[in-house]
């Protein structure tokens, strides 16, 4: 292959028929198994991110951590066929549950979205 040549660019089509997400198992022993997290999709990223966000007086906005990683994990867990198990109105629920057990699956899912610090930092600074 050579190493000038571009790679070939691809067309609409190709690219939104692209529906692949990563995903993993992961063992959670404090829940009493594995379950599979996958990675978000952009649309669900975003809504992840605007959660965290609270406007104040003065159109100012601050980042709110309250439930942030019971929230990601509901957004990430799924089932054999690639649904989710849990709801927006189970995220107080999940927050509920161990953080060590909430924090592995979250952790997951993090890495898979590539959601990072430096990306909380961002959201709290704009």
């Amino acid at each position: 292959m050579d190493e000038n040549k571009p790679a070939e660019l691809l067309n609409r089509e190709t690219i939104l028929a692209h529906k692949s997400l990563k995903s993993e198992l992961v063992s959670v022993p404090e829940w009493g198994g594995t379950v599979r997290v996958r990675e978000l999709t952009g649309a669900e990223r975003d809504l992840y991110e605007a959660a965290l966000v609270r406007m104040q007086k003065g159109g100012k906005h601050s980042l709110t951590m309250d439930n942030a990683r019971a929230r990601l994990v509901s957004l990430s867990v799924i089932d054999e066929k690639g649904s989710r198990i849990f709801t927006d109105a189970d995220v107080v629920r999940l927050g509920n549950l161990s953080s060590t057990g909430l924090s592995t699956v979250f952790d997951v899912a993090a890495r898979l979205s590539k959601i990072t610090a430096e990306d909380m930092e961002e959201l709290a600074g704009n």
